[in-house]
């Protein structure tokens, strides 16, 4: 009985495992649909913290369901698969996908009542559709942009004038579009921000602090870009122009600022650890 009860454990585990993998191609593939330069980078990040969320209590979930609630996991994945084989335009399903698949996987595998079980990896598949609302529904941030690096330029000595969205220098303008004001940066690094509010032991204080640095952050650094991008179409250089606005180089930035939100993430864990080992030693 034992035999029969583990083989059929080991079943449901392989069709769980079949179904998942499945969802995730399917929303990467979705992910590939939209323009946007470190979405795909993103997700897969997301995806590798649930799957190492879910492989460190693997053996401590109830993998006990009902026919209610899978047929509704059922229905929801459906839901999934219609809208991306088949493309149909259903209100706003498009911004759900990734929820949509976190919660009919978890019904399938451990019904109504196990859902508390997956939490934190729902809170995160909720994440992705905010994510997602925020990249079709972007801020519109390019003014406050060309007056930052106006100010940038202004200050770093450079004789600049703004109209607008313009920049101007006295050999040569540029000017803001909405894909430069920073948003997606803003957006990608705020995810960033998620993933250590998650993956880590904060305070409060802190779960509030890391997301505004981020934005800041994110923010910053690509009102120096921005200024670097007027320096270089005044030079008339329009070689590296290219190479920063939509080259490599621009990735350059991304990378720059993530390490900043990084080392501000990795100083914030070093003092909540020199504060616990001071409180040990305090209280012996």
């Amino acid at each position: 009985m034992q035999n029969r009860l583990s083989i059929s454990l080991k079943n449901v585990e392989l069709w769980l495992i079949g179904i998942g993998g499945t969802l995730i191609a399917i929303n990467l593939n979705l992910v590939s649909r939209v323009y946007h330069p470190t979405n795909f980078y993103v997700y897969i990040l997301f995806l590798v913290t649930l799957y190492l969320l879910l492989k460190e209590k693997r053996h401590h979930l109830n993998l006990e369901s009902n026919i209610s609630s899978s047929i509704t996991g059922t229905v929801l994945i459906a839901l999934v698969f219609i809208y991306t084989f088949f493309q149909i335009n259903i209100g706003f399903l498009f911004l759900f996908p990734p929820l949509l698949s976190g919660f009919g996987i978890a019904l399938l595998a451990s019904g109504y009542r196990g859902l508390k079980q997956y939490k934190r990896e729902l809170w995160l598949l909720g994440f992705l559709t905010i994510r997602n609302f925020m990249i079709m529904n972007k801020l519109d941030l390019t003014l406050v942009t060309a007056k930052f690096s106006t100010v940038i330029l202004w200050y770093t000595g450079f004789k600049v004038n703004r109209s607008g969205v313009m920049i101007h220098l006295p050999t040569g303008s540029v000017e803001v579009y909405s894909a430069c004001s920073g948003i997606d940066l803003i957006i990608d690094l705020l995810s960033l921000a998620v993933l250590f509010i998650y993956l880590f032991n904060l305070s409060w204080q802190q779960k509030i602090m890391i997301p505004i640095v981020a934005a800041c952050l994110g923010f910053v650094v690509n009102g120096f870009r921005v200024a670097l991008m007027a320096i270089l179409v005044a030079q008339g250089d329009k070689e590296a122009f290219e190479y920063w606005h939509i080259g490599d180089g621009s990735l350059i930035f991304s990378i720059v600022a993530s390490l900043f939100l990084c080392c501000f993430c990795w100083f914030l864990l070093s003092r909540n650890e020199n504060e616990s080992k001071n409180s040990i030693n305090y209280s012996k």
